[in-house]
């Protein structure tokens, strides 16, 4: 049914549970997993944001250490990852990378790190699955 899962992370708790998710997917599926990472360009390097602003750098190390992570988790279910930092919007780099590889499901947290209310769906879930034109599996 699924040749081709995007997961996409920011290192979040929700985000792992999405992980594990595409995980288990890609396994009962026998389908190829993608992973992406997208540094937010406009919150990083800005001088105007004070001092909580990670410089950009900084941002794209911590990126690769999940993707490195997901990386790992799949090798030990003899899975093959190709994991992707990407620099923009994080909905529109999500929608793009899964045209991309013509993902058959992307696979989102329900909420990021910059989300605080727990009642309401996270403005990039939100976003990529009105915009995706594909599955998208909300965990």
């Amino acid at each position: 049914m699924y040749e081709t899962i995007l997961v996409g992370t920011d290192g979040s708790a929700n985000a792992n549970r999405a992980v594990v998710q595409a995980l288990d997917q890609a396994e009962e599926f026998g389908a190829e997993l993608h992973g992406i990472f997208v540094v937010t360009t406009d919150r990083h390097d800005d001088p105007t944001l004070g001092t909580d602003a990670q410089p950009q750098a900084e941002v794209e190390t911590q990126g690769q250490e999940f993707l490195d992570d997901i990386s790992r988790r799949a090798a030990d279910l003899d899975m093959e990852f190709d994991g992707k930092i990407a620099e923009g919007r994080p909905h529109e780099e999500i929608v793009r990378y899964a045209d991309a590889i013509d993902a058959d499901m992307i696979v989102l947290g329900y909420q990021g790190h910059s989300h605080s209310d727990p009642a309401t769906i996270g403005s990039t879930t939100d976003r990529v699955v009105r915009t995706a034109g594909r599955p998208t599996l909300v965990v």
